[in-house]
């Protein structure tokens, strides 16, 4: 025999044997590396809260349960007064239209007498209800004055100083004069307050 007879390679010679290998233990590190983290992540310590933080996180839902609270109340206060203000215009109106016309013109008429006369309480009361002046019903006369909004000593000052400027009377003559059942016919209290300020 004149061939030769080629020898085997032990197959820890041949190179394609050598890179399964490689590749075997490589893939045998990178799964045991990731078994390693799973078992660090679930065998990770669970830490407790301190006393203090504890007491914090509590402190802190306390405050935002009363401030919840709070703002509870406040929303719930601000929608009955809301309820309380429309039932009172509610109330308004219904006894705005209640009154009769003939008080709500005595009303008008005895203001303009106070504006631009500057007349006493008794005064508009009895041109009111004279038959020589607006001939109104007493009721009507007296819902007028109890409804008026003035100010009976700055009328009587008003009308001192018309009869000081006017009629160049004395602080006697004006006293007189305002106080008197057949003048102006204001309380001497006021006619004081006119003279005083004159």
């Amino acid at each position: 025999m004149s061939e030769k007879i080629k020898a085997k390679k032990p197959f820890y010679k041949r190179w394609w044997f050598i890179v399964i290998a490689v590749i075997v233990i490589i893939g045998a590190i990178g799964s045991m590396g990731e078994e390693d983290a799973d078992k660090v992540e679930t065998t990770a310590p669970v830490v407790e809260e301190t006393a203090e933080e504890k007491a914090a996180r509590e402190t802190k839902e306390t405050e935002d349960k009363v401030a919840t609270e709070q703002k509870a109340l406040e929303e719930a206060a601000a929608k009955a007064e809301e309820e309380k203000v429309a039932q009172e215009e509610a109330e308004a109106k219904a006894k705005e239209e209640s009154i009769p016309r003939e008080h709500k013109s005595a009303l008008k008429k005895a203001e303009l007498y106070v504006e631009t006369m500057y007349m006493s309480k008794a005064g508009v009361y009895d041109q009111l209800t004279s038959d020589y002046g607006e001939g109104f019903p007493p009721e009507a006369a007296q819902y007028a004055i109890d409804n008026i909004k003035a100010d009976w000593k700055e009328s009587a000052l008003k009308k001192a100083q018309t009869y000081a400027e006017t009629m160049d009377m004395s602080d006697a003559a004006i006293y007189d004069q305002l106080i008197s059942e057949h003048g102006e016919k204001f309380t001497p209290e006021e006619a004081q307050y006119a003279v005083d300020n004159l």
